[in-house]
C-alpha cells in the first residue's frame, strides 16, 4: 500500500443518516411539490438522474432537507440485479424545488474531525471493494436492502487530505465533462421535441398563415410547405392537404424474442447487440449505442426479426411501457419491444417524437395484469397526422444534425466513463499516485 495513506473503517470518519418516512398520500408524479429524492434518482455507476422524479406536497421537517452538494447512497434497490445498492450521488442544484431526503436514503455525514473530501468520499463509494462488500452483505430476495452499519463496517485506504483533493480533481475533471455533454444533449432534444410539437402539434404555421402573419423562424422555401387552411378529419382539425393513417401502415412494426439463455451456442462469443428494455433504463438520451449482452449468428437465427438496421426506432412495450431510443447500429432485440423501421414517408426522428407527444394513448392501448403491455397488434391502429413527404424531409433535414450532435456527445461521454472507470480503482487504491500539486 502507498505510504502516508492509513486505513481505517469509515465509521472512524462518517456517519450515515437515515431519510424520513414520508408519508405516502402526499407523494405524486407531478407538481406541486418538493422533490423527494429515491434510488430512481441514482445512476447505475453512482452519480444523480433526474428522471424518475417523485414530488412530495405535504409538511416536511425541516431536517430532512436537502442542500446542493449533500453525499446521498442508496439504501434500498427495487431491480433484481441491485443495480444501484449503496451508490452515491451528490445532490444537485435544486431546481427552484427543494430537494428532500427519504427513508430509503442515507445522508453521509463527515465527523468534524476527519480529514476527509466529500467529493474523494463520492468516488470511494464508487470503488469495486465497496460496491462488492455492499452486496455481499445485503439483505432481502427480490428488493435489496443495505444499512448504515454495513455500510461503515467498509474498510478503506485513505490518502492525505491534499491528495484526496488531487485525486477527486482529476476524476470530477472527467465527471464534470460528462456532464456538461448531458446538458448539452438534454438541450438539443428539448429543441427537437418543441420543433416537432410546433409544426405538428399545434400547427403554428399553418395557424400563422390563417392569420396573415409570415410563420415564425421559416425561410420562405420552408414556409411555403404549410398549407394556409385547415381540414376536418377524424380527428379534429388538420392542415389542409395531410393525411390521417394508421401506425402499422406507414413504418414496418416488430417484435423480437429471447433464445435459450440455456443454449451456449446462442450467447459465447455473441457477435451481434441484442437489446432488452433493461438496456434502456439508464439511457440519457434516445440514442441507443451499446447492449449488455451479445449473440451469436446461431441465436440471431433464433429470432424472427433477425438484426435490424442502424437507425430503428425502438419502443419498450413492457417492463414498462414507453422507453424511447434510435438504434446507432444494427441491433437484434427481445420480445419486450416495438421496433418501427422507418421510412421518408415518416422519419425515424418525427416517430420518436410522435410516440413521446402520444404516449399518452399509447399507454392506454396497454393489457394486462401482472405488468402492462402494448402488444403490436394494439399499436399499429394508432392514428397518425402525416404532413407530406416535402415537409417530413425538411423536418428530419433540420433534426439531423442535432441527433448527430447527440449521439457524437455519447460516444465521447462513453469513452470518458471507461477512462474515469479504469482511473478509479487505481487512484482510490494508491497504485496510481497523483503529484499533490494537481490541486492548483
Amino acid at each position: 500500500m502507498a505510504g502516508e495513506w492509513r486505513e481505517t473503517s469509515l465509521a472512524t470518519v462518517v456517519d450515515v443518516k437515515h431519510g424520513f418516512a414520508f408519508p405516502g398520500k402526499n407523494i405524486r408524479d407531478e407538481p406541486p411539490g418538493d422533490i423527494l429524492l429515491t434510488p430512481g434518482n441514482f445512476a447505475i455507476g453512482g452519480g444523480f438522474k433526474g428522471d424518475k422524479v417523485k414530488y412530495f406536497d405535504g409538511e416536511v421537517p425541516e431536517d430532512y432537507v436537502l442542500n446542493e452538494g449533500d453525499l446521498v447512497v442508496t439504501m434500498t434497490d427495487l431491480s433484481k440485479q441491485a443495480d444501484t445498492l449503496g451508490y452515491p450521488a451528490l445532490v444537485p442544484k435544486p431546481p427552484g424545488r427543494r430537494y428532500l431526503h427519504n427513508q430509503r436514503l442515507g445522508k453521509i455525514l463527515i465527523k468534524r474531525d476527519a480529514e476527509l473530501d466529500k467529493r474523494f468520499l463520492f468516488y470511494l463509494f464508487r470503488t469495486p471493494e465497496y460496491r462488492h462488500e455492499v452486496l455481499a452483505s445485503a439483505t432481502g430476495t427480490t428488493v435489496k436492502h443495505t444499512s448504515p452499519r454495513r455500510i461503515l463496517a467498509h474498510k478503506a485506504s485513505i490518502p492525505p487530505l491534499a491528495e484526496q483533493k488531487a485525486i477527486a480533481l482529476i476524476l470530477g475533471a472527467l465527471d464534470d465533462k460528462i456532464e456538461l455533454n448531458r446538458r448539452m444533449n438534454a438541450t438539443l432534444e428539448a429543441m427537437a421535441r418543441a420543433l416537432f410539437h410546433s409544426w405538428f402539434v399545434d400547427f403554428d404555421p399553418v395557424r400563422a398563415k390563417l392569420d396573415g402573419r409570415e410563420p415564425a423562424g421559416l425561410d420562405q422555401a420552408t414556409g411555403g410547405l404549410f398549407p394556409s387552411r385547415f381540414q376536418e378529419s377524424e380527428l379534429g382539425q388538420i392542415p389542409d392537404g395531410w393525411t390521417v393513417e394508421r401506425v402499422g401502415s406507414v413504418v414496418e412494426c416488430l417484435g423480437g424474442g429471447t433464445p435459450s439463455t440455456s443454449e451456449p451456442a446462442y450467447w459465447e462469443n455473441g457477435i451481434h447487440d441484442w437489446a432488452t428494455p433493461r438496456d434502456f433504463s439508464s439511457l440519457q438520451a434516445p440514442i441507443l449505442l451499446s447492449t449488455d449482452r451479445k449473440i451469436t449468428d446461431a441465436g440471431l437465427d433464433k429470432i424472427s426479426s433477425g438484426l435490424l438496421p442502424a437507425g430503428t426506432l425502438l419502443m419498450s412495450s413492457r417492463a414498462p411501457v414507453g422507453y424511447l431510443a434510435i438504434a446507432s447500429m444494427p441491433v437484434a432485440i427481445n420480445q419486450g419491444f416495438i421496433a418501427m423501421k422507418c421510412n421518408e414517408r415518416a422519419s425515424n426522428f418525427f416517430m420518436l417524437n410522435w410516440c413521446r407527444a402520444n404516449m399518452a394513448e399509447i399507454e392506454g392501448r396497454a393489457t394486462g395484469t401482472t405488468f402492462a403491455e402494448v402488444s403490436k397488434q394494439n399499436f399499429r391502429p394508432i392514428p397518425v397526422v402525416l404532413p407530406p413527404g416535402k415537409l417530413m424531409t425538411a423536418f428530419t433535414t433540420r433534426v439531423a444534425p442535432w441527433y448527430g450532435r447527440i449521439t457524437a456527445n455519447l460516444q465521447q461521454s462513453l469513452t470518458l466513463a471507461k477512462l474515469r472507470n479504469a482511473l478509479l480503482p487505481k487512484l482510490l487504491s494508491g497504485e496510481l499516485r497523483v503529484p499533490i500539486e494537481i490541486k492548483h
